[in-house]
């Protein structure tokens, strides 16, 4: 029971690639350009905290691309993504589904590194007992597309998601971006928000 449980939160916590508007500018990496994760040593993680930071402000549309099979779907819900809060040493993306906005993607500079997690709170805004959890850039991604394999944190909180990969990926034609959970190097479940359309736009 409680493993059903783990799964199902790790599902919807939250990774995700996304697109800037323009690539040669996206993956610009001079330090004249660079807005946010000043802290960052790793070139291509900058660039791909740039790349998100250029959607603050702004809600976007989702869906469903892929569960695994033997798992409940989500494909009759409403995904929706926001990204709010932009600075030098943080990006945060909540993440509703349907009327769920317990979950909250974070993008962080820790120690020149960029970490994620996902942050689960209740609707009076304490933490949930199954929070936090996440990892840092595997230092193999590029501007574009981002690994988050499990920490040591995530590991002794779920035993079962040691093995766990958060991918997030931002596509440009058309333009997207991806959260996807592997285990085991097996592909888990996929969210896809469309960044052509932002709801405020429609």
């Amino acid at each position: 029971m409680k493993t059903g449980i783990y799964i199902s939160l790790i599902l919807f916590t939250g990774c995700l690639i996304f697109l800037p508007g323009c690539g040669e500018r996206a993956q610009q990496r001079d330090e004249d350009t660079t807005l946010y994760g000043s802290r960052l040593t790793d070139p291509d993680e900058k660039a791909f905290f740039n790349n998100l930071a250029q959607y603050c402000g702004k809600s976007f549309s989702g869906e469903q691309a892929f569960m695994a099979e033997g798992r409940e779907s989500w494909e009759h819900m409403d995904f929706i993504m926001h990204v709010t809060v932009c600075e030098d040493d943080r990006i945060y993306v909540p993440f509703h589904l349907d009327d769920d906005h317990s979950r909250t993607w974070m993008f962080l500079v820790e120690d020149g590194k960029l970490r994620f997690r996902h942050d689960h709170r209740h609707e009076d805004g304490t933490p949930e007992e199954i929070t936090m959890y996440g990892g840092y850039g595997s230092g193999e991604g590029s501007a574009f597309l981002q690994d988050f394999p499990a920490d040591e944190y995530t590991c002794d909180l779920i035993p079962t998601s040691c093995y766990a990969v958060w991918r997030v990926e931002l596509t440009e034609e058309p333009r997207s971006f991806s959260y996807m959970l592997f285990s085991y190097d097996e592909l888990l479940f996929r969210a896809r928000f469309d960044l052509e359309n932002p709801l405020e736009d429609q």
